[in-house]
């Protein structure tokens, strides 16, 4: 599984639209609105990297008043829950 954030710059009178049109797309997983550089950030989860090509620019980049997006792949996924059971290895017994 391919995990990617797509950074999304839509037209500031279209962004509640946009949100709800590129969450109900298949493979991605949440979107954020938030303040700052970007207007939206998406979360997209595919089985290959070829499939990234169909969603972002095929997809994403088409519904009605995005203007521009920025991908980023990850590599690796960590969260609390994994350092936290990463510390436990080894405490039972001890």
């Amino acid at each position: 599984m391919v995990t990617a954030i797509v950074l999304i710059n839509v037209e500031a009178e279209g962004i509640p639209e946009a949100a709800q049109a590129i969450a109900d797309l298949d493979g991605v997983g949440e979107v954020y609105s938030c303040a700052g550089d970007v207007d939206l950030i998406a979360t997209v989860r595919v089985p290959a990297h070829e499939d990234l090509a169909d969603l972002i620019p095929g997809r994403i980049g088409k519904v009605p008043g995005v203007l521009d997006t920025v991908t980023h792949i990850a590599f690796r996924s960590y969260s609390r829950a994994d350092t936290d059971s990463a510390f436990e290895i080894g405490v039972e017994g001890a």
